[in-house]
């Protein structure tokens, strides 16, 4: 299938896609679009964190959480990770302090002047090592 977002990635349009490609569609295809491309007239594939989409930003919520409960992804270790992606794209209420860091390292990889599909295949370890650190302390609980 093909996944659909806006160009210049960051921190919830990394995260998503290693979401998908991991929990929801292994084969995914990502395309980054200009962010004035009207998001309404796409049909050939799955909008995701674009203004006014079921997989955007809800509330609190981010595009990975909306993603998480579109397929009832409810592994503690996810929810968690839910968490700290929320806290370092957004602005909630009682924001997860491991968000802030996440923020830096996604500003980094953006100051790198990489194409997004490069972030993408660069920042997924990243993500790999924070979902073993997130499975190893809803382990603890």
């Amino acid at each position: 299938m093909k996944w659909i977002t806006r160009e210049k990635i960051k921190v919830d349009r990394v995260a998503c896609p290693w979401l998908i490609k991991k929990f929801v569609d292994r084969h995914a295809d990502f395309v980054f679009l200009p962010h004035d491309t009207n998001w309404t007239k796409i049909s050939d594939g799955i909008v995701f964190d674009v203004p006014n989409c079921e997989l955007g930003h809800h509330g609190e919520d981010v595009s990975f959480n909306s993603i998480l409960k579109k397929y009832r992804l409810t592994d503690p270790a996810l929810v968690l990770l839910g968490e700290i992606v929320r806290a370092a794209d957004s602005q909630p209420c009682n924001p997860h302090p491991a968000g802030e860091g996440l923020r830096w390292i996604a500003g980094g990889f953006g100051a790198l002047e990489l194409s997004d599909l490069e972030i993408l295949e660069r920042e997924f370890v990243v993500y790999d090592a924070l979902y073993a650190e997130c499975k190893r302390r809803v382990s603890r609980r």
